[in-house]
């Protein structure tokens, strides 16, 4: 026997038989919505640059190259072997590479060639809506490539500890301190030109020069002060130090918070940069 609700209603039927209210979505979460669809449509051709790739990367340094390093000594590594010591570094600028190609590229795309974002303008969504999604989006495809990379290390043996599952948040949050400012400035480009001198000069002297594939003792004193201050090392520092199980409390926090503060930044400058650029 159905128990009705007071007035002789079933349950959950709106009062006086008016239509039910669909629940109330944050604006923001239907431009998500938007790319995960487009995502479930284009997913395979990802699988090489998410999945393999990142193995076969690891598997070449860490076992390939890493055996002639070990073989020579590892000491300045701190005594670990050297896939150990370039796995949670390949996880972190891993996550800025996806970071780099999920917020250049799609980004001015979706207002040149393809108009998603110009599509986007002729319905309830804000600007800071359609950034916010597609920066949903991006977090969780960097969240995706860098679990998978978590998961390689484990089975290759290359974590020495417990808190190397904590290096998957923390590398999540190193790609979006990447991903938020590069996309608050990708909607503003006019030339798709200006992304080949981000990777060429911003990319590949990061991940050169940010302690990823050997230590920064290594690297002249006003490089090393330089290679400090940059995001990646943030990244790589805080991921390798979770990942061998020696964590400088003060340093980790130092991390934390530099990356933190840059994806905040990002934040606000892309709620601001988009409605320049959206607003009609």
């Amino acid at each position: 026997m159905a128990v009705l609700a007071p007035g002789g209603r079933p349950p959950g039927d709106p009062p006086h038989g008016g239509a039910a209210r669909p629940p109330v979505t944050p604006l923001a979460v239907h431009a998500f919505q938007c790319w995960l669809t487009v995502y479930r449509r284009i997913w395979r051709s990802s699988i090489w640059s998410s999945v393999l790739g990142p193995l076969f990367y690891l598997g070449a340094l860490g076992l390939g190259l890493g055996t002639l390093v070990d073989r020579n000594g590892t000491a300045s590594l701190g005594g670990v072997s050297y896939l150990a010591f370039v796995a949670p570094a390949i996880l972190a600028s891993g996550a800025m590479n996806t970071a780099m190609g999920e917020s250049s590229y799609p980004v001015f795309g979706s207002v040149k060639w393809n108009k998603i974002y110009v599509a986007a303008q002729a319905s309830p969504l804000r600007p800071g809506d359609i950034f916010r999604g597609h920066l949903m989006f991006m977090t969780m495809r960097i969240a995706m490539n860098a679990a998978l990379v978590t998961v390689y290390m484990w089975a290759l043996g290359a974590a020495r500890s417990g808190l190397a599952v904590l290096a998957w948040p923390a590398a999540t949050l190193t790609g979006l301190a990447f991903a938020a400012p590069i996309a608050a400035w990708a909607v503003t480009v006019r030339s798709e030109n200006n992304f080949a001198y981000m990777f060429r000069f911003g990319m590949m002297p990061l991940m050169l020069f940010s302690g990823t594939f050997f230590p920064l003792s290594q690297l002249p004193g006003w490089l090393r002060l330089l290679a400090y201050a940059t995001p990646l090392w943030h990244g790589v520092n805080l991921c390798r130090m979770l990942s061998l199980g020696d964590v400088d409390m003060p340093v980790a926090l130092v991390n934390v918070a530099y990356l933190t503060v840059l994806a905040a930044i990002g934040i606000w400058a892309g709620a601001r940069t988009y409605r320049r650029r959206l607003y009609v």
